[in-house]
């Protein structure tokens, strides 16, 4: 496969591409993000994403996550606010419970559907359908995405922007066959490419070198392959990372870049001083406010 034209992911585009933070900003100048995730077993999916979201800069989060979830999680970070969603078991949402979600859903500036929602048929095809009756742009993971490739031509249903974050097997699914492999970067820019003209949609084909495709063809790559990245809930708060800069106005395709670049540099700042064994997605996420800066002054490579 031939790769496309692909640029990197360098410090200074991402620098201009980073909203202000005015000084007399208030929080809602910054975005109201919606975050559908979390089940009974995987209740930290949720959470962690709302905390890449608010450390990315998102004004108000809000968890929307079954009652069996929400009573788990609510109150340990008592920045996060929840939408307790009906159930019809442990953390199982309800058909009234997604109707709500999908209602309220109006009132935010961006949207994630996806982190450790679990693969229950039922939720499956109730995700899938909140995603198509979306109006907010949304960034769709995990098992959001399984749902999604599910169903024949979603993209054809699709109502609003998505950013879609697979990591390989995931995109795989979405395309119907095996992904490209992880050390061919040609290849791997050459299907992200492909999928977002042909989804006309965001894509992000995480892994080590991430590509971010939009539909218009533009592609970005990232430099940065670390194996600090490489853990449990690291793409959760990359997906929080990526709502939050949608919910605060950035394009798609902006949001999706800058929040790889900054992801990435926060996994490099926990290499240098964790190491490269160890890292954990809570020490990324803590590390995001400083990476943002960083990238911004010109210090994060």
């Amino acid at each position: 496969m031939s790769e496309p034209s692909v640029r990197s992911l360098t410090q200074r585009w991402v620098a201009e591409h980073l909203a202000p933070r005015p000084e007399r900003a208030h929080k809602g100048d910054f975005g109201r993000l919606m975050v559908v995730a979390g089940s009974v077993e995987y209740p930290g999916a949720a959470m962690l994403t709302g905390l890449g979201a608010m450390r990315a800069g998102a004004g108000l989060v809000t968890i929307a996550a079954a009652a069996s979830v929400a009573d788990r999680l609510a109150g340990i970070v008592p920045e996060l606010t929840w939408m307790v969603l009906d159930e019809e078991a442990p953390g199982l949402i309800a058909p009234s419970g997604w109707r709500r979600a999908t209602g309220e859903s109006a009132a935010y500036d961006a949207v994630v559907i996806g982190p450790g929602l679990g693969r229950q048929a039922a939720t499956l095809r109730r995700a899938r359908n909140l995603v198509g009756a979306l109006r907010a742009p949304a960034v769709v993971d995990a098992d959001a995405l399984t749902a999604l490739a599910a169903g024949a031509r979603w993209w054809q249903g699709v109502k609003t922007q998505l950013v879609l974050t697979p990591h390989a097997g995931e995109f795989g699914r979405l395309v119907g066959g095996a992904a490209p492999a992880a050390d061919d970067d040609a290849a791997r820019t050459g299907a992200a490419s492909d999928a977002a003209v042909r989804w006309s949609q965001v894509v992000v084909l995480k892994g080590a070198r991430s590509v971010i495709a939009a539909p218009d063809g533009e592609v970005r790559r990232s430099s940065v392959a670390s194996p600090a990245l490489a853990t449990a809930g690291s793409g959760d708060v990359l997906a929080g990372v990526i709502g939050a800069f949608l919910a605060g106005g950035s394009a798609p395709f902006v949001a999706a870049a800058c929040g790889v670049a900054v992801h990435g540099a926060a996994g490099l700042l926990a290499e240098a001083r964790i190491g490269r064994t160890g890292v954990m997605a809570r020490d990324v996420a803590a590390l995001l406010p400083e990476a943002i800066e960083q990238l911004r002054g010109g210090r994060a490579r």
